[in-house]
């Protein structure tokens, strides 16, 4: 990229985008005397579509950001901002909270379901560190290692494909015994589907040569959730083995809870039974539950690997208890796919460069301009200056469609003129907000006063040489009706815009990319290093 090594390695005359910033360190005020300021609209609810029907921004009086698409003074771009590109599952429409996520930690935080699923499908599961050590604990030990969790292809809770992949792992590593203690789903899925796939799990073990089925379970017993501790109880004392909680099932398992079914019990509710005389849960064997989702795995997930919240003859200890995900932050037990933890989002790293910087929005969207944008963090960063302007008090935005924009606008044309900061952000919430109303007419009305302001803060920047970003969280406005006129209320999965109003003439070198672009490419402007954390790649 140009970015590092070409737009900003020669020396450069002093020109008004190159403030010193403020800071109480002078030392920094040398060393940052270069930095170009650099501001950023966040636009919220607002796509890039073609199509003229339903298009709120379209049938607006836009000229400001029509400018920018049609004409030559800005760099004008598109990044997607739903599905894989915000971490969400592919075509997943985005939403304000992972699109602020993005845009200011310069990455993709994945989802745990798409984290998962990307690891599986490149082949990196048998790798993952604390999986390897879930086998080694097993191997080390007892030489048992229990898998427990729902089994369905719901997606809700777990996936089977992940059970499979788990299994294939465990193989490769040398697992001596696998023993499985399967919740029957029958709620995300058909309530008489268990057979299904147990047939398909019993099929897995016998290709594999590894593996037991050895409890059956339905969900409502093992995966409670709403502390029904003698729910959990029955599984658990089923999971250790109590005596006289085995039978010893005649044909496939596959057969044996068809034949639940006919006694009346769904897959939901089949009463937690043993399959296997020698397949309990014993001291020092090693505890892995699959579930990605925490809610319905925590109870018996705690019951396992802490203190059972009931009086049992069979309390077990397991040497080691691995989760797939966190379960809670209370479980010092290890996690296979720990929490991610962002660090080096664009505020973080400016404050880093002791720079200073300002944050605005109106009410409705405060919270996405600060923390969320600053990565799930409530307390400002260092030298961050925050500013909320009340959104208007009425009972549905429809009835104010312009919303508080000019206050937003206002704020931060002061901001640049006064010429303090080195980085500013603001969000325009009404063609959001308004999105969601499904009004048509009003949506216009929101598109249109938000260009007014977006108008304001050009001008504004291009008086005082600071370089103008402009993006979207997400699609909304652009998307307002169904093709037989029902309104949609919804975000949508058009891309959205990514414009660059950049002193001096600098050109994007790519058109096309995701909202982690925005980040590295604003610090490339500004000529400040990209720390590694950020994967998003500069435009410039």
């Amino acid at each position: 990229s140009l970015c590092m090594g070409g737009l900003f390695s020669k020396p450069k005359p002093v020109d008004p985008s190159a403030t010193p910033p403020a800071t109480a360190d002078k030392k920094n005020d040398k060393k940052m005397a270069t930095v170009k300021r650099a501001a950023l609209i966040c636009i919220d609810g607002w796509g890039v579509r073609t199509e003229n029907h339903g298009n709120a921004i379209l049938q607006a009086a836009t000229p400001v950001m029509d400018g920018f698409r049609d004409g030559s003074e800005a760099n004008w771009g598109v990044v997607a901002a739903h599905g894989l590109a915000v971490g969400l599952p592919d075509g997943v429409m985005g939403n304000s909270e992972v699109g602020h996520l993005t845009i200011g930690a310069g990455q993709v935080e994945y989802q745990d379901l798409v984290r998962i699923n990307l690891c599986v499908s490149e082949g990196k599961l048998p790798s993952v560190p604390n999986l390897v050590a879930a086998f080694e604990s097993a191997k080390k030990g007892s030489g048992k290692l229990h898998l427990f969790g729902l089994l369905s292809d719901g997606g809700v809770h777990s996936h089977i494909n992940h059970l499979f992949a788990i299994l294939d792992a465990a193989k490769a590593a040398g697992v001596p015994r696998v023993l499985l203690h399967m919740c029957l789903d029958g709620r995300d899925v058909s309530p008489t589907s268990g057979p299904t796939y147990v047939a398909q799990l019993e099929k897995k073990l016998a290709d594999l040569g590894l593996g037991e089925i050895s409890t059956l379970s339905g969900r409502y017993y093992a995966m409670d959730r709403d502390k029904r501790w003698e729910r959990v109880q029955l599984a658990y004392d089923v999971m250790c083995r109590a005596a006289g909680q085995c039978e010893k099932p005649e044909g496939t398992l596959a057969d044996f809870v068809t034949a639940k079914h006919a006694a009346g019990e769904t897959d939901e509710f089949v009463k937690p039974v043993g399959v296997l005389a020698d397949g309990g849960i014993a001291d020092g064997d090693t505890f892995m539950c699959y579930n990605y989702r925490s809610d319905r795995a925590r109870e018996m997930f705690e019951a396992i690997s802490t203190e059972p919240a009931f009086e049992t003859a069979v309390k077990r200890t397991p040497a080691q208890c691995f989760s797939f995900t966190q379960y809670s932050s209370a479980f010092t037990s290890l996690q296979i796919f720990p929490p991610q933890k962002l660090k080096n989002g664009l505020s973080e790293w400016i404050s880093e460069q002791g720079l200073t910087q300002y944050h605005v929005a109106e009410t409705e969207k405060y919270a996405h301009v600060t923390f969320f944008f600053n990565g799930g963090r409530e307390e400002a960063f260092k030298g961050e200056e925050r500013e909320m302007v009340p959104s208007p008090k009425v009972a549905t935005y429809d009835l104010q469609p312009e919303m508080n924009a000019v206050g937003v606008g206002d704020a931060m044309v002061a901001q640049i003129t006064a010429g303090t900061h080195p980085f500013m952000v603001c969000n325009f919430a009404p063609p959001d907000m308004v999105g969601h109303t499904g009004v048509m007419e009003k949506a216009i009305i929101a598109a249109a006063a938000t260009d007014v302001e977006i108008g304001k803060i050009a001008e504004a920047c291009k008086a005082a040489g600071v370089g103008l970003f402009i993006t979207s969280d997400h699609g909304n406005c652009e998307t307002m009706l169904t093709e037989d006129d029902k309104p949609i209320t919804s975000h949508s999965c058009t891309p959205v815009p990514f414009v660059g109003l950049l002193p001096g003439g600098a050109k994007f070198a790519k058109l096309e990319g995701g909202v982690a672009d925005v980040a590295p490419t604003m610090l490339a402007f500004m000529g400040l290093p990209i720390p590694p954390e950020m994967t998003g790649k500069s435009m410039l």
